[in-house]
């Protein structure tokens, strides 16, 4: 089996790019891709790491877009880690995260909750910042008991320190993902709400005209019914699907690597559809 969404130390992972490889195969894996968060700088370590191996190493990338007022988020995979557009690209999508953490790094030292700007990009390691780092040092710190509890208070949509960003377009990422020879996957679609079909068709009628390659059709959170639609949506709309569990390591307790919640196993099938119709460079 597989794994097509997995983050690193690179963006909000717990564990290093190499490390993710090394678990994957550990796992009995066949396959699996690192797609962090607006960065690909773990790529070398992460398929470096899979020389000799018996896995399937996929350089990907997960790029934060918006489309009607929502975040949604477009997987890339088997783009090529040298392309430098998308380095052009990604710096831009870092550096609007970086504008949005200043900002929540002054309302959050405004409501009392200090935090310095070193202390978080030390906590985040890497070239992606994201709010998960803000959580983790006001646990530490003692403010909250946990980071859910933190993102309750401070850090989700409508909390105190919440602001939004200004992220690329879901048009701008696929074709930054293209431009690198990758394919683009539209990721974890589906929302615990009534009416995921109709969502999901209404989503799709905007961004497969865009380029869009493909749907994550199997995640760690889903139901079987989710998995079903999802199939479903894709012979629909002629898509591909890909599939993972997006692995944080400690970081989302209870997700691991290739079985998500204990009961997701991603076939093989899966990644063999997406390199045949994967992009030379």
């Amino acid at each position: 089996m597989i794994d097509l969404h997995t983050h690193s130390l690179a963006s909000d992972g717990s564990d290093a790019p190499a490390d993710v490889l090394r678990r994957a195969v550990e796992k009995g894996l066949s396959g699996v891709a690192l797609t962090d968060h607006d960065t690909i700088s773990g790529l070398h370590d992460f398929m470096t790491a899979a020389e000799g191996k018996n896995i399937e190493a996929v350089p990907g990338v997960e790029i934060s877009s918006f489309l009607y007022n929502k975040e949604i988020h477009i997987l890339g995979l088997f783009i090529d880690p040298s392309s430098e557009s998308l380095h052009t690209f990604l710096a831009q999508a870092r550096e609007n995260r970086n504008r949005r953490n200043q900002i929540m790094l002054e309302k959050l030292n405004a409501i009392g909750y200090e935090i310095t700007e070193e202390e978080l990009q030390n906590e985040a390691g890497g070239e992606s910042v994201g709010r998960p780092h803000f959580a983790k040092i006001l646990v530490r710190k003692g403010y909250f008991a946990d980071i859910q509890e933190a993102f309750a208070h401070c850090l989700k949509r409508g909390a105190r320190a919440y602001t939004p960003r200004q992220p690329a377009s879901p048009q701008e990422s696929i074709e930054a993902i293209h431009a690198a020879g990758g394919l683009a996957f539209w990721a974890h679609p589906v929302y615990q709400k009534p009416g995921e079909r109709s969502f999901v068709r209404r989503y799709l009628r905007h961004l497969v005209p865009l380029g869009l390659d493909g749907i994550e059709a199997y995640y760690s959170l889903y139901s079987l019914r989710q998995h079903q639609m999802l199939k479903e949506m894709a012979v629909e709309f002629g898509l591909l699907i890909c599939g993972g569990t997006d692995y944080h390591g400690i970081h989302h307790p209870g997700i691991e690597l290739g079985s998500g919640g204990g009961g997701l196993n991603i076939p093989d099938s899966v990644l063999e559809n997406i390199r045949r119709k994967a992009r030379p460079v």
